[in-house]
């Protein structure tokens, strides 16, 4: 189990596939003139910006472009929202939340900030209320604006702003979060000020546990608000690669059977498979000596390129599973290459091996089959061993990955203002080895 990664699975997406050639789909005013900018500016500065309405009471809204950089260092254009409330703000400056959300997608337009009103509390796909083809809008939006937070919403790179999106990188994830941020504070309509708590859930959770991780980028000067203070981070069933494996390969055989261990373990049906595709789609772009082609047949490329190219996660599951359904392993080598580089590029864009420099909190349920609780509970064991303060709370009933987000929200929300309020956070780290998985 240990050598297995099912981090990929987290999260859901996939994308279409089509005998024919796919037009690209007609991309809105701001998004287009956003890929156009190059990102040479500072960390966080926004580059283009418009304002939206919202219908949360007490709010202002903007669309915003913004400078980050991926695993590798290479600075990108990310897309997202930042929201204020309305009024004069208080001397020191307002709080800032940061928002990571779960799995959209992997196509330009796949985004939150693209949909018609994206300023609303969370709006999830396969709960009863879910009215769009996608997941979107921010949790407890409106009682954060209540409380005088200003709330960075980050779509990632490559969900809006041009790039190939680097999914289940957690490290460029995380990077785009925090220069949302820097993003918010730096705008003087705002209000903002530098203390900052991160939140997300899935691949947001994963994002968000990375990244504060890293103290030397969050500390670095010249940005375009330097000096923002993390007070804390909160991960709703976040995933974490590198927590998953005890032992990581040092050749090519060693590679071969973690590779394998995970991809058996994430092809057992179609849906599974399609986490697993598009993880390893999004793993490509953070790593020049990765090819799809070590990994996939020619016609799995073909496919693989054209599903993640094209649509966001659920249009490109059902897609996939039309078009191929039961025989959708045959997209993958039988003999495969290079994976000692595959799986230590899984790890390097994990969550760095480093004492988070804020307390953490995770957030988890019983019933969570999409990104399974072992793995943040493997990473409060080792997390807590490096002297971090890591909390992790099980979420009463039988609550599942698109439950969590709504149930942990009164909790979380107390957790931050608490942490705002400059109180000590307590955590289990005494007890981890014994909690449950």
């Amino acid at each position: 189990m240990k050598k297995l990664l099912p981090i990929l699975m987290f999260g859901a997406c996939l994308g279409a596939i089509s005998t024919t050639v796919l037009a690209d789909p007609p991309v809105p005013q701001f998004y287009a003139e956003a890929q156009k900018i190059a990102p040479t500016g500072k960390l966080g500065e926004v580059v283009k910006k418009e304002k939206i309405k919202t219908s949360v009471k007490g709010a202002q809204a903007w669309k915003i472009a913004y400078i980050s950089s991926d695993v590798a260092g290479n600075k990108t254009i990310a897309t997202g929202l930042i929201v204020a409330p309305v009024g004069p703000a208080p001397k020191e400056g307002r709080p800032i939340m940061g928002w990571a959300h779960g799995t959209t997608g992997t196509a330009q337009n796949c985004g939150p900030s693209q949909i018609l009103d994206p300023v609303v509390p969370l709006n999830e796909y396969f709960l009863i209320g879910g009215n769009s083809w996608t997941d979107y809008g921010i949790p407890s939006v409106e009682e954060f604006i209540a409380q005088g937070y200003v709330i960075a919403a980050t779509d990632y790179q490559g969900l809006g702003g041009g790039g190939r999106h680097q999914y289940s990188l957690a490290n460029t994830n995380g990077k785009d979060a925090l220069n949302s941020v820097r993003a918010a504070s730096s705008m003087k309509e705002t209000g903002a000020g530098k203390k900052a708590a991160l939140y997300g859930w899935s691949q947001g959770g994963g994002a968000v546990l990375a990244v504060t991780s890293m103290p030397e980028y969050v500390a670095q000067k010249g940005t375009a608000a330097d000096g923002i203070e993390l007070v804390g981070a909160i991960g709703l069933a976040p995933y974490d690669n590198a927590a998953m494996v005890s032992s990581p390969p040092t050749n090519e055989a060693e590679a071969q059977k973690v590779m394998d261990g995970f991809i058996n373990m994430f092809s057992k049906t179609v849906f599974d498979f399609a986490h697993l595709s598009m993880a390893l789609w999004g793993l490509e772009p953070g790593n020049p000596k990765l090819k799809l082609t070590d990994l996939f047949t020619d016609d799995g490329v073909k496919a693989m390129n054209e599903i993640y190219d094209n649509k966001c996660m659920h249009t490109g599951a059902d897609t996939l599973s039309y078009n191929f359904g039961d025989s959708y392993k045959s997209l993958l080598k039988v003999n495969r290459t290079n994976t000692l580089e595959w799986v230590n590029a899984i790890i390097k864009g994990s969550n760095p091996p480093a004492k988070p420099i804020a307390p953490v909190v995770i957030y988890w349920g019983t019933a969570d089959v999409t990104n399974p609780p072992i793995m943040g509970k493997l990473y409060q064991e080792q997390m807590c061993k490096l002297g971090a303060s890591v909390d992790r709370v099980q979420l009463p009933g039988k609550q599942t990955h698109f439950t969590t987000p709504g149930t942990s929200a009164p909790f979380y929300r107390e957790w931050v203002k608490d942490r705002f309020a400059g109180k000590p956070a307590t955590d289990n780290c005494a007890l981890a080895a014994q909690l449950p998985i």
